[in-house]
């Protein structure tokens, strides 16, 4: 490690958010009322645009923060306004709350988006935009994907779809352009001009109907089509699979990662966004591992992580006595090899990783 800060949740929690101002948000999911939402201001070295020396401030401090009445399982802040949309069970309904201003640190609710036939359905997944207004695209299955305006809770798409495979990841590419991901690792692409379109992109290797998928997305460098980014597939076996939206007929890489067991439901699959063909992946175990996908081919090969990040595994046994298990995990914006990780135990980690045998 270059840096490493902990900072101790008291629920474990499942999801991590930059927001705005370089805060980070954070929520627990272990609760069936009274779960956190907490805002919360990093060490001064991760507001820093350079590594500094020794800080004596090392860790999160709590800004802000509210306590929501079913657990969170997906939290997105929609930007360049004050304003979190969360997703939970027991349905698919969305909650959005307020930031308040400075003088103030509360974060209260301020309304719910009702789904249509939302009751029995599992709880939904959420990606947020604010191209033309703040919009959530948000949905549990694959015929119950939609857009709401956040603020007037008015639905501006409907995406035509008779499959009902449940939904691992949604994500916007540009303001006009999805990517749906299914449990079953099935790809769609959907464009809001044309709400009929649904376009099936590469599948994924065959496999046992009980394996599980997730999606990351990357956002490319100014100027770049989204499409023109791989999208990176993770599988409760530890596959592999990278695409190219563009040519969706061959996948542009396949591999192996090496995991002690199947994959939870927390599985994470992320692509670092300054750092070029690096990605990291979560869910199987007490760690994170970091990987450099420049040299993968189509082999389906196993590969090896270029870094793991062990800290969670020796920091101590979850509530049930089971080892913790990383819930997620995200990069920093702005510094390259600088990671966030929870876990179940509560534990919340900032690392600044460097590769070994002097490669970075």
């Amino acid at each position: 490690y270059r840096d490493l800060h902990t900072f101790e949740l008291q629920a474990p929690t499942r999801l991590i958010e930059w927001v705005r101002g370089n805060r980070v948000c954070v929520a627990g999911y272990g609760q069936s009322d009274g779960n956190e939402i907490l805002q919360l201001i990093p060490p001064p070295t991760l507001l820093t645009k350079e590594t500094q020396g020794l800080c004596p401030e090392r860790d999160f401090k709590v800004e802000c923060g509210g306590f929501s009445e079913r657990p969170v399982y997906s939290l997105k802040y929609v930007p360049d306004t004050s304003l979190l949309v969360t997703s939970g069970p027991p349905d698919s309904s969305l909650q959005v709350w307020q930031v308040s201003a400075e003088d103030s640190d509360v974060i209260k609710s301020v309304s719910t988006i009702a789904t249509e036939n939302g009751t029995g359905q599992s709880w939904a997944k959420i990606a947020t935009i604010s191209a033309r207004a703040p919009w959530v695209l948000h949905g549990s299955t694959l015929d119950r994907v939609q857009i709401t305006e956040v603020e007037s809770r008015r639905n501006v798409y409907t995406a035509a779809s008779r499959g009902s495979e449940e939904l691992s990841t949604l994500a916007f590419l540009d303001c006009n352009t999805l990517l749906l991901c299914c449990a079953t690792g099935r790809l769609c692409l959907a464009d809001v001009r044309q709400p009929q379109s649904l376009v099936e992109a590469l599948s994924v290797p065959s496999a046992p109907c009980s394996e599980q998928w997730c999606m990351g997305t990357r956002h490319g460098a100014q100027g770049l089509e989204p499409s023109s980014q791989p999208v990176a597939r993770l599988s409760s076996r530890g596959l592999l699979t990278l695409t190219d939206l563009r040519k969706t007929s061959e996948f542009l890489a396949l591999a192996k990662a090496r995991v002690p067991s199947p994959g939870s439901e927390f599985l994470c699959v992320s692509w670092a966004p300054a750092l070029e063909g690096y990605l990291a992946i979560s869910g199987f175990d007490g760690t994170v591992h970091v990987y450099n996908t420049q040299s993968w081919d189509s082999s389906g090969r196993e590969v090896e992580p270029v870094f793991v990040h062990k800290g969670h595994a020796f920091g101590g046994a979850g509530g049930s006595g089971d080892p913790p298990l990383v819930t997620v995990h995200t990069w920093h914006l702005q510094k390259p090899r600088t990671l966030l990780s929870a876990a179940s135990d509560g534990s919340l980690h900032v690392w600044d990783w460097v590769e070994p045998c002097g490669k970075c």
